[in-house]
């Protein structure tokens, strides 16, 4: 009896491709992408096949059956990413926080910005 591994068809590892992470067969969809969106957004199955619909149900049940078979490795992978996000979080403010501090910050073009003194020419004369 000959057995087939069916996450062999649908999940496949090439260096230099998506970092050589696993992922789904002839895509760029990591297996990491498949188990953000199940388990951390919470998505179905059918929602990830619904909204990526060159995906297969076999695809992504096989993706989650790869995780869980390589739980270590998928988990070592998120953590990287992670890493690297806040890494990159700390380096660049929020467009928010940019916005706030350009709003608050003195201009240059502001002849009363704090730090600075009104040339004399253009100071109030005491009466």
């Amino acid at each position: 009896m000959a057995t087939v591994s069916t996450i062999r068809e649908h999940i496949e590892i090439t260096p230099g491709t998506c970092g050589g992470k696993p992922r789904i067969a002839g895509t760029r969809i990591r297996v990491q992408d498949i188990v953000i969106w199940h388990d951390r957004m919470g998505m179905g199955p059918d929602e990830i096949v619904t909204d990526y619909p060159h995906l297969t149900l076999s695809d992504v049940y096989a993706a989650l059956a790869y995780y869980h078979d390589h739980l270590e490795e998928v988990r070592g992978f998120l953590r990287e990413e992670e890493e690297i996000a806040a890494e990159l979080e700390a380096q660049q403010p929020s467009i928010i926080e940019k916005i706030m501090t350009r709003r608050h910050a003195p201009r240059e073009s502001d002849p009363v910005a704090p730090g600075r003194e009104l040339p004399p020419e253009s100071r109030p004369r005491a009466s």
